[in-house]
């Protein structure tokens, strides 16, 4: 009687044997890998976008000259030219105040702005210089406050408006308004010198004649002695007035507006006045000379 092998045995019946070495996709069923919705569309637009930024690019590559002028026509701005503009303007503005007012403001908020910086200053260039005489102008004394505080030095007239509590009529230096008080500056005699008359003001200067010392010098050293002091004196004089006229002329706060109105030679007609107490009381006799 024959055995049957394996390979002869009907697959009914004894049940089907699973052969060795079977692959993973026959052991196991397809999976289905899921993806998130949302990623998925982030990643599609911006595929998209970056697509349509290359087409911008290779479009604008391939325009003419007269396109790109057109476009940045269409593009520009004036706004960012005016912003630039208004920040020089500014900029420039507080480096001149600084400069100007000498370090003292950056925004031209001087307590003296310099002369050309004040209404006044241009009103008196626009109209010319006032000539006024001395009766017109002992009206700008300070009696009527309608009217400017005006004082003259030296024939010149000056606007002290913006000094009323000192040249005002209880102002300490009242004597100088609504006249030329020129002989005042030098004299010290606020009170009794209230004229542009200088005679005579040179003798605070010069030393007192006695016998006794000018016995020391021969006559006609003497005289060459005197002759020098009084060119000495004189020259004292003059530089004493200077310095009040420059005072005036180079302050901010005082501008000038013109000048005092004389007849020629008003002088002859005024009586020589003598030198005022306190002037003369500084007044010393010659010093001896060494041998």
């Amino acid at each position: 009687m024959t055995t049957a092998t394996s390979s002869d045995r009907p697959n009914g019946g004894g049940g089907v044997r699973q052969r060795k070495g079977a692959t993973a996709d026959e052991q196991l069923p397809p999976q289905v890998e899921e993806v998130d919705t949302s990623e998925a569309e982030e990643i599609e637009r911006e595929r998209e976008e970056a697509e349509a930024e290359t087409d911008a690019l290779l479009k604008r590559k391939s325009r003419s000259p007269r396109e790109k002028l057109d476009e940045e026509d269409e593009e520009y701005s004036p706004w960012v030219d005016v912003l630039r503009v208004i920040s020089f303007l500014i900029f420039a503005s507080c480096a001149l105040s600084y400069l100007i007012s000498g370090g003292e403001t950056f925004t031209w908020g001087m307590k003296h702005p310099p002369k050309y910086l004040q209404a006044d200053w241009w009103k008196a260039k626009l109209r010319g210089p006032l000539y006024l005489t001395p009766t017109e102008l002992a009206a700008y004394g300070g009696q009527d406050e309608s009217k400017p505080l005006y004082l003259a030095i030296n024939g010149t007239i000056f606007d002290v408006s913006s000094n009323r509590r000192t040249y005002g009529p209880e102002g300490s230096y009242r004597y100088f308004a609504g006249t030329d008080a020129a002989r005042s500056y030098v004299t010290g005699c606020f009170a009794e010198d209230r004229t542009a008359d200088m005679r005579g003001v040179e003798d605070m200067f010069l030393p007192l004649d006695d016998a006794t010392v000018d016995a020391h010098w021969s006559p006609a050293d003497l005289a060459l002695l005197k002759e020098k002091e009084r060119a000495d004196a004189l020259q004292r004089v003059h530089d004493a007035l200077l310095h009040w006229v420059r005072f005036f002329e180079n302050s901010p706060k005082y501008p000038k507006v013109g000048y005092v109105k004389r007849p020629k030679n008003w002088l002859d007609s005024e009586p020589r006045r003598p030198l005022c107490k306190s002037a003369a009381k500084g007044r010393v006799v010659r010093t001896i000379p060494k041998d």
